[in-house]
This record gives C-alpha cells, sequence and structure tokens, in this order.
C-alpha cells in the first residue's frame, strides 16, 4: 500500500517574510533535519520570495553555467544551486513556495506517488481561484517535469507549477514554485539564463496565473493551497484555529 503523502494528524501551516535568496532555500533544509531528528512536525511553509534563479546541479556542469549566472545576476535575480534536480527555474516576489515537510520513518516509500497527489492538491488550488489548471508537462517548458502544473487559456497552455522534492533518512521535503504575478520578469531571466546554458525551451511556455485570470494576486492564491490542503488532510470536517506566534502559526486539525 503506498503511504498517506501527507499527515493524517496535526498539519501546521507557517505563514513566513523572506529573509533573503539562501537564507530561504536553507531554512527548507534546515526545518526538514529538524523533522528528520524528531524536532519538527509535518509543516506547510508558505513564503513569497526574493528575485532567485535556482539551478539544478546538471546545469552547474555545462560550460556556460558561469555566464548564465551573471546573466540572472544582471536581471536583478540572485544565482542559487539547489540540491533537488532539474533544470533552471526562476521565481521572484510575485511567486508563491511551498515547502511541505513531513516527519518519516520510511521517506523514500511513496515519493513518486507524492510527485502526482500533491501535484494535483496545487492544480486544485488553481483551479479554485479560477484558473484552469492541469497537471501535466507541456512541449518546450522550462525545468520540464513530469508532473508540473500548467494553465490553460483556449489552445495555449503556460506552466504554473514546478515541483522538487528533497528526502532524507527520516523526513521529505516536497518543494513547489507557483508562478501568480508579473510572467515578463519570469520569462526574461529565463531567456538569458537558458540561451548562455544553450538549453532547448519554448519562451512561450513560461507564464503566470494572472495572465489567465486578470486581477489574481499572491494572497488569493496563498488562501487557496491551504483551503485545498484542508479537503486533502481530512475525511471530515477540519477546524482551524490561529495561533498568535511572530510566524503567524495556523494550525489544522482533524475535528473529533
Amino acid at each position: 500500500m503506498v503511504p498517506r503523502p501527507w499527515s493524517e494528524g496535526r498539519l501546521q501551516v507557517l505563514h513566513e517574510a523572506s529573509s533573503g535568496a539562501a537564507a530561504d532555500m536553507e531554512r527548507g533544509l534546515t526545518l526538514l533535519r529538524a523533522a528528520a531528528a524528531g524536532g519538527f512536525g509535518p509543516t506547510l511553509r508558505l513564503y513569497r520570495p526574493q528575485p532567485t534563479v535556482a539551478f539544478g546541479q546538471r546545469d552547474t556542469r555545462l560550460p556556460g553555467f558561469e555566464a548564465a549566472s551573471d546573466a540572472a545576476r544582471a536581471h536583478g535575480f540572485a544565482p542559487l544551486v539547489r540540491k533537488a534536480g532539474g533544470r533552471a527555474a526562476a521565481y521572484h516576489e510575485g511567486c508563491l513556495i511551498v515547502d511541505h515537510i513531513e516527519p518519516h520513518h520510511d521517506a523514500v516509500a511513496g515519493s513518486q506517488a507524492r510527485f502526482r497527489l500533491l501535484g494535483e492538491i496545487l492544480a486544485e488550488s488553481l483551479r479554485r481561484v479560477g484558473v484552469d489548471a492541469r497537471m501535466g508537462q507541456i512541449p518546450g517548458e522550462y525545468c520540464p517535469g513530469e508532473f508540473s502544473v500548467h494553465g490553460v487559456d483556449g489552445t495555449h497552455a503556460v506552466k504554473l507549477v514546478g515541483t522538487a522534492q528533497r528526502v532524507i533518512s527520516g523526513a521529505w521535503l516536497f518543494s513547489s514554485v507557483i508562478v501568480v504575478e508579473d510572467s515578463a520578469s519570469i520569462r526574461s531571466v529565463l531567456e538569458a539564463t537558458y540561451t548562455a546554458l544553450e538549453l532547448p525551451w519554448q519562451p512561450s511556455t513560461a507564464g503566470a496565473a494572472e495572465d489567465l485570470v486578470p486581477g489574481l494576486t499572491v494572497d488569493a492564491v496563498a488562501g487557496a493551497v491551504v483551503t485545498a490542503y484542508e479537503d486533502a488532510v481530512a475525511f471530515g470536517s477540519v477546524s482551524m484555529t490561529t495561533d498568535s506566534k511572530p510566524a503567524s502559526l495556523v494550525a489544522l486539525r482533524r475535528s473529533p
């Protein structure tokens, strides 16, 4: 039996402010290690990131990597190398990053199933705010992935969500980037970096949710993500309580 990809008990939601590109990425890994050590429970972490181009490990071995890093900086994006796989992905304040962290005695088990199941939750989140969102790779997309989420407007499809997963002994981190606002900046920096890396892609696949639903905001999508998780976590109704802690902790608990 494939294990459930989320906690059956308490799932806390942290709404955090960005501490900077490198610090944000490291914080996710710090929480992952804390979960594996038993000091941190199932958590959904949401934040708006600083402008970043997150390169994959394979990108660093390409002759154009240094030029691509310089191109990212020239566009105002910090170049970083993530530990998860994939190709270069860009994000900024108009995006929402969702880190789902879970302690698990066998974190490798079900890792592939998580891509599909959690990707569907993200697609459902976007559908709740009016986006015709579907899961699956579209031809020519940047940082291609089988379980990417794209939005459709007539016959035109744009990538809206990229997902990655980091698994260590005792815990897993499922990280997603949802592009909500300002697709032009994303497209511009990706054109520059992918040209330097000499990686083929179609710039028309880089979009934002607001391109499909004008006026859509990051805050609206963040609310939809939490609501979609409420429905996914609970078999019955879910009560929400707000803690007064500085991190804006929201607890999702299964009702008795």
